[in-house]
């Protein structure tokens, strides 16, 4: 990691985060030369690659053009090379030389070479640029593919790979950022590598009415000074240093407590030392059997006689419970502090791990029978079904949900339509995705009916079928409401391509909008931070509470946010406990927010500040089946892992709208097979 450090103050706050979270290398270019940062290093045990100030990126790489090559500028690099070690020998944090960063290569930096290894013998040296060649002693490739790192893993053995930079993350990104460290953790070559970047790199500015936001790049001097927008907002925290959601991921993955597997049979849980040093007799691992979000049962062992780099297996006492109808079990593991370390506080978690057990029983029937008959009329525009409980009135004409009440509420102030856009996150810009998807954006607005029927199954159950054609893409789109006299609605969706030459699909759902009041938000799924199809390993699924307006994220220019993945159940009520269920089928991915994703979509990637939006006082929801992932390679070109992408192809999914009234049991009502 690497940040500009105005203060001793920050300095010792980014300690602090670095060791909470597990994290123990640092690239340190960019620090200052005050050395007051390697004393911290020193005395909290972070590893510290030791970076000369160079850099000439701008003269590019051409052996013919880069000051690395030019003999003329052998003092000055050498100077440079020579300050540092003479400088920062003594300090036992740093474990690695680097000559210095982006700056081409040649006759000058075989010289540093050469230079600090008759000075220095002790210590490995690194250079990016010298890639293979004898003056680096480890291969550092900045933002290699995976299957580049694997590659190399498998054919190359001659020195170490780190990776000089890698996940960048800018903005909503580090995505695949697990599938790293399964090819590092599997491959002992393969020696992990530096985020960019620490922190974001903005300033603080305020608007005309007074409004606190992050400025950067063409916020500062005279329109026609070329900037590059917000890319140097790129950090796993704020610039004042408060966390982001994808810090949450690198904590998970970083861990240095593994957990795994689970014997169900036996009862035996297999706990893994991931520490180089240290054993585990200063933490106590927690554990907990959970039924639909209620624990059932747990237990804790402390101090365990674990050396580092060693396993061990531990007895569960976790009784086998008849699982009943529609409950899912998870075995959910923690390790926390007991006693204080340096920075870290007692109780402090630093590992997690969720465990599904294969204990299951099938979902009871949803009920078709025994309410108040329905009934249906309306004219030539509108169909009403309605018996005493509820009234849904369909819109012939746009094949959508005109109005839907339940007990004198309003359960939407704009129906459900076929959506397929994503606001573009800085990955999305740096990919092209606003060109390359684009045909996607408005393929659900353009929409064409092309029929409305309707079909009485019973008093009990009515049939609407609607079919739309999607101009844009030339697909098919098609909705069956199921409209049920308890006032169950299941929505089954259905898309079909039209043609082969279509691009992936930036997400695939439906939006919708709830009127104001409906705040309170409540969901069994992964949580309680935003999560992602490629950055959900720290979510655990579990049962969360929160509020519409806590969702949002403030990315500092404003994209794609607040997502929630392999989501069961969602519940949106107002302050008076009346509401609407969501329930999926498969799971969904989905979002609740006071803004749209027109609010947040950016026309160029620094084209919005959070000052720019006005938050709306109705919820808006998106319901998906999936959202593209959001990769994490780089953000200059790199697509999502494809495994995460949305390829055109035939999908079905659906999900059910239940409203309920304040005491009505959810577990109840979200446990019922449709």
């Amino acid at each position: 990691f690497t940040g500009h450090v105005v203060s001793r103050e920050s300095m010792l706050q980014d300690i602090m985060l670095f060791k909470q979270n597990n994290i123990n290398l640092v690239r340190t270019s960019h620090y200052p030369n005050d050395p007051y940062w390697y004393e911290l290093c020193d005395k909290y045990g972070i590893y510290v690659i030791d970076e000369a100030n160079i850099e000439s990126h701008g003269m590019g790489y051409n052996p013919d053009r880069t000051l690395g090559n030019n003999p003329e500028w052998e003092h000055a690099h050498l100077e440079r090379m020579k300050g540092m070690v003479e400088r920062d020998k003594n300090h036992p944090s740093v474990i690695i030389w680097s000559m210095g960063n982006e700056a081409g290569d040649g006759v000058n930096f075989r010289a540093g070479y050469q230079w600090i290894k008759e000075r220095d013998p002790s210590r490995p040296v690194h250079y990016e640029r010298a890639e293979m060649e004898y003056h680096t002693d480890i291969y550092c490739p900045m933002y290699p593919s995976l299957e580049w790192i694997e590659k190399y893993a498998q054919e190359y053995t001659d020195r170490p790979l780190i990776m000089c930079e890698y996940a960048h993350a800018m903005g909503n990104s580090t995505g695949n950022f697990q599938e790293y460290w399964d090819l590092i953790e599997k491959y002992p070559r393969l020696q992990g590598g530096a985020i960019w970047d620490w922190v974001d790199q903005g300033l603080v500015k305020y608007s005309e009415t007074g409004e606190k936001y992050w400025a950067f790049g063409g916020d500062f001097g005279p329109p026609d000074v070329p900037s590059d927008d917000n890319f140097c907002n790129n950090g796993l925290v704020w610039p004042d240093r408060t966390t982001k959601p994808g810090l949450e991921e690198v904590k998970k993955v970083y861990q240095y407590i593994g957990f795994g597997p689970y014997d169900t049979e036996t009862g035996k849980l297999t706990v893994r030392n991931k520490f180089d040093f240290i054993p585990l007799d200063n933490y106590r691992i927690r554990y907990e059997l959970k039924e639909n979000g209620i624990s059932l049962k747990e237990g804790h062992f402390d101090r365990l006689s674990l050396a580092a780099g060693k396993s061990m297996e531990l007895q569960l006492d976790l009784p086998q419970p008849e699982p009943k109808s529609g409950a899912e079990y998870f075995l959910n593991l923690f390790a926390h502090t007991i006693d204080s370390m340096p920075l870290v506080p007692a109780g402090h978690e630093v590992a997690r791990e969720q465990i599904q057990l294969p204990w299951s029983k099938e979902k009871v029937q949803l009920a078709i029978t025994g309410y108040p008959p329905l009934k249906t009329g309306g004219n030539e525009q509108a169909l009403m079904i309605s018996n005493d409980r509820f009234t849904i009135v369909f819109d012939r004409y746009r094949g959508e949900i005109a109005a839907f009440t339940w007990g004198g509420n309003i359960i939407f102030s704009e129906a459900p339509r076929p959506n397929f856009w994503r606001p573009p996150t800085d990955n999305d810009f740096g990919n092209r995705m606003p060109e390359t998807l684009g045909v996607w954006k408005n393929a659900g607005k353009n929409r064409k009916l092309e029929k409305f029927e309707y079909t009485a199954e019973s008093d009990q159950l009515i049939r609407v079928e609607v079919l739309f054609s999607l101009t844009d893409v030339a697909s098919v789109w098609r909705t069956i409401y199921l409209v049920h006299a308890s006032g169950d609605v299941v929505v089954e969706n259905h898309f079909l391509p039209g043609k082969n030459s279509l691009p992936e699909m930036p997400r695939l759902g439906m939006t919708m909008q709830l009127p104001e009041g409906f705040e309170k938000m409540e969901w069994f799924g992964r949580g309680p931070h935003e999560n992602y199809w490629d950055r959900k390993t720290s979510a655990l699924v579990g049962h969360y509470e929160s509020r519409v307006s806590e969702q949002y994220v403030p990315y500092i220019s404003p994209q794609e946010n607040g997502n929630k993945t392999d989501v069961r159940w969602l519940a949106l009520s107002r302050d008076n406990g009346n509401g609407v269920l969501f329930v999926g089928n498969p799971f969904l991915s989905l979002s609740a927010l006071h803004y749209t994703m027109d609010d947040l979509t950016r026309k160029t990637r620094g084209g919005l500040h959070t000052t720019d939006l006005v938050k709306k006082t109705f919820t808006s929801l998106n319901i998906d089946l999936q959202q593209r992932g959001l990769g994490g390679n780089d953000s200059w070109g790199a697509l999502p892992l494809e495994k995460y992408r949305i390829m055109p192809r035939e999908y079905s999914f659906s999900f059910l709208i239940r409203p309920f009234m304040k005491g009505d049991d959810l577990w109840e009502l979200a446990g019922r097979k449709f």
